[in-house]
């Protein structure tokens, strides 16, 4: 049975008519055209007043609508010499001339023509109004009757003669330069309200991007159940259309993508990009979309660090004389020694004698080592920008550096970076803090349980007290399973994942692919956003997208940065190989630009790992204690990691020398509160979708089988035979080299004789037996 259609209240019908009325820019354009004729029309009755003001003087209300027997001298007319008598004589004064200033600003705001904001030049306006009519009163008095009043009307003249006699002159004139003084201090927008003042009759083309924050907007930000977008174009002030149907809202027509239209310069004007909230809703932000969401607090945090010194006076003699004992012995003499302590290893600079070769002392670090009985030292010869040799010495008590410290600091607070990342202190106690958006991406070794994992804690723990969950989103990669589970529960506030993915915290190999894949799709996508928007970088598109200079209906939307983090990368090359290393190679080349930043995790920092296409595009690396030097050669092109001692200490390379970390210490009851406190408020409906990348069968590139090798008949037979499609079989039956035999492999693919790539295993043979296989090549001749 259908259901009977329910009639809309007449009451709703009639308001909502009305709320048409008020909203309809022709009402706005009319409402600004009486406002110009208004002031113009106020200007030359109260110039003609000046003029005129002994006839017009004391003219009253009940003789505006009189006969023509009552004349006056008024260019207005009789209204105009009412109003003129009232403003000039019996209120402001001479500063009465501010009020049609006020109705053209007034005017031009309706226009949306922004040289100054609207609100604070009127409230300025206003304020300055009872402050000259005063100033004009104090100064001349009622001028012999000149006026009626005086030029500061009966109000600044009975009020001026109120505060003289109350605080005496001199305390007036001082009461009114602070006054003014406040005024200036506090108005933002004084010079704009003056060249108002001085120009109020000349617009510009290139609008401010700033507009007045209202009452109503800012109730906006006290709502929780409508998206933000939505909540602006409610209170947009002539752009919202009421529809008499009654399910539908009239605001979701309007832009429900949740974005706002493009700003177009005068000379290029389209019906569809023109932006008629531009101005009047102010700048773009997109952490309305969650406006109560809280930072976690510093308590959530342990304070290990207690801030004492750890090395004694003993020690640093015991150790100065020691070593230069030992160069002693060795006839190398020191002209001074000093040291720097540092929560792990204290840095002993010495300046040798002339003549001194630096080869020397550095071949001498084993020595150093076994007269100091440390577990080991570091040679820095020279230490860059100083005239001096660095031998850093473990201490025997190093300090715990906690989170909470490096949080806390003021380098950290105060960091005005993208992405900022405080890792730890430097060997001068120094917080340590880098800007992840300048390196562009981060590789990070070190051997099993020597602080790796507590440094990617400490990373995301930075990201987290820094930035909102509008403007950064984690993609998390972990085969371990165990090391990044415990951000599963800020899933709807910061993480991003494919939609068919049941787990935020991608753990399986091929979902591993498909995201990388995923990520590359949106690489391109944001590429051609920027291209479409004529910028070169993530930041230059948001500030336009903020400013509202690009239209959401054509695709436009706030980009927040990605951080893909995957721990444990060597376990994904064992496993996948070329589908995994090509993904990350594209977005290491690539993504910098677009906002989408690698931070890679192994334990094994070998060659067939870190490859030469990743280590090119990866500047930053982050070394923990490794086992050997060839792995400290892998990971920083030159040795110290395997001289490092663990639990957390470090070496940072960004440049041509790497800097020695002790990481701080973030334990994971920590992070469980952090990510609790986050995972307890409101987010997103669900984590941020990638899209997804159709996959292209084969790994290989394009190949044209028309072009084929002239060994490839003998190469199918061989495989078909064998059963086994294995380049490296290729390569040695047929006395082939490694790069041709690939080719013919990537053309077996492509004629289904072999099966895709699959990581480590051999690829599979399609066909059983040579028949098929004859039938197969019959069909390519």
């Amino acid at each position: 049975m259908a259901k009977k259609k329910k009639k809309k209240n007449p009451i709703v019908r009639f308001l909502g008519s009305v709320h048409a009325f008020f909203k309809d820019d022709r009402f706005r354009y009319a409402t600004g055209i009486v406002f110009l004729l208004l002031a113009l029309f106020l200007i030359l009755s109260l110039i003609s007043y000046l003029i005129n003001w002994k006839t017009d003087q004391d003219f009253e209300w009940a003789k505006v609508f009189s006969g023509p027997e009552i004349q006056v001298e008024n260019s207005g007319g009789k209204l105009g010499a009412w109003l003129s008598n009232l403003f000039i004589n019996k209120w402001f004064g001479i500063a009465s001339f501010l009020f049609p200033i006020i109705l053209i600003i007034w005017a031009m705001a309706l226009y949306k023509i922004r040289v100054v904001k609207a609100a604070k030049a009127i409230r300025n306006s206003l304020i300055l109004i009872i402050l000259l009519s005063l100033t004009l009163s104090l100064i001349f008095g009622d001028a012999g009757g000149a006026l009626g009043s005086g030029p500061g009307g009966q109000h600044g003249y009975f009020l001026s003669r109120w505060l003289v006699a109350s605080i005496g002159t001199l305390g007036t004139i001082f009461l009114l330069v602070i006054c003014y003084a406040a005024m200036l201090l506090f108005s933002t927008s004084f010079l704009d309200w003056i060249r108002t003042l001085a120009n109020p009759f000349v617009s510009t083309d290139e609008q401010a991007q700033e507009t007045e924050q209202t009452v109503e907007q800012e109730e906006l930000i006290q709502s929780d159940n409508t998206s933000q977008v939505e909540k602006e174009i409610e209170e947009e002030p002539f752009v919202v259309k009421v529809d008499d149907s009654e399910d539908k809202s009239p605001l979701t027509e309007e832009n429900s993508s949740g974005k706002v239209d493009v700003e177009m310069t005068i000379e290029d004007i389209d019906p569809e990009d023109i932006n008629l909230d531009e101005g009047a809703l102010g700048e773009y932000d997109p952490t309305l979309d969650l406006p109560k969401f809280r930072y976690p607090p510093l308590s959530l945090m342990k304070d290990y660090d207690k801030g004492e010194t750890t090395v004694s006076n003993e020690e640093l003699i015991s150790n100065k004389n020691r070593i230069v004992e030992t160069l002693g012995n060795y006839n190398i003499k020191i002209d001074k020694i000093k040291a720097t302590i540092g929560p792990t290893v204290t840095l002993y600079e010495i300046v040798p004698a002339p003549g001194i070769r630096i080869s020397k002392i550095k071949n001498l670090e084993d020595d150093i080592a076994l007269s100091l009985s440390a577990l080991g030292i570091r040679i820095i010869a020279p230490i860059p920008g100083k005239g001096t040799i660095g031998i850093e010495v473990p201490n025997q008590n190093p300090r715990t550096v906690s989170m909470k410290s490096i949080l806390a600091s003021k380098k950290f607070q105060d960091a005005d970076m993208e992405l900022a990342i405080a890792l730890g202190k430097t060997i001068s106690n120094e917080t340590f803090v880098f800007d992840l958006t300048k390196m562009p991406h981060l590789l990070v070794a070190g051997a099993t349980g020597q602080g790796k994992s507590v440094g990617l804690n400490a990373i995301i723990a930075s990201l987290l007290f820094k930035k909102h969950p509008a403007q950064l989103k984690f993609v998390m990669i972990d085969p371990k399973k165990v090391e990044l589970s415990l951000y599963s529960k800020i899933e709807r506030h910061y993480l991003a994942k494919l939609p068919e993915s049941e787990e935020a915290i991608i753990t399986d190999t091929q979902q591993v692919i498909h995201t990388l894949n995923s990520l590359c799709g949106e690489m391109d996508d944001r590429y051609n956003l920027l291209k479409n928007a004529q910028v070169r970088n993530i930041k230059e598109y948001n500030s336009k997208f903020i400013n509202r200079k690009l239209n959401p209906n054509k695709g436009h939307h706030f980009l927040p940065f990605i951080v893909v983090i995957i721990d444990e990368f060597a376990d994904l090359i064992m496993t996948a190989g070329r589908e995994i290393e090509h993904p990350i190679s594209r977005l290491a080349q690539l993504a910098r630009a677009i906002g989408i930043h690698l931070i890679i995790a192994t334990q094994r920092p070998t060659t067939n790992i870190i490859t030469g296409v990743i280590k090119a595009n990866f500047p930053a690396r982050i070394a923990f204690r490794v086992t050997s030097g060839i792995d400290s050669r892998t990971i920083l092109d030159g040795p110290g990691a395997d001289q490092l001692i663990g639990r957390g200490d470090m070496l940072f390379l960004s440049g041509s020398e790497p800097i020695r970390l002790q990481c701080a210490f973030v334990d994971g009851p920590e992070i469980e509160d952090v990510t609790d406190f986050i995972g307890q408020q409101k987010g997103y409906p669900t984590a941020l979708m990638l899209n997804p990348v159709e996959e292209v069968s084969g790994s290989g590139p394009e190949v044209d089988l028309d072009k084929r090798d002239e060994k490839f008949e003998e190469a199918a037979r061989l495989v078909v035979q064998h059963q086994q499609g294995s380049t490296s079989l290729i390569q040695r039956k047929l006395s082939l080299g490694y790069n041709r035999a690939g080719r013919i492999v990537d053309q077996l693919e492509v004629a289904g004789i072999l099966g895709p790539f699959e990581g480590s295993k051999a690829r599979k043979v399609l066909v059983q037996d040579e028949f098929s296989l004859e039938q197969i090549l019959s069909k390519l001749i």
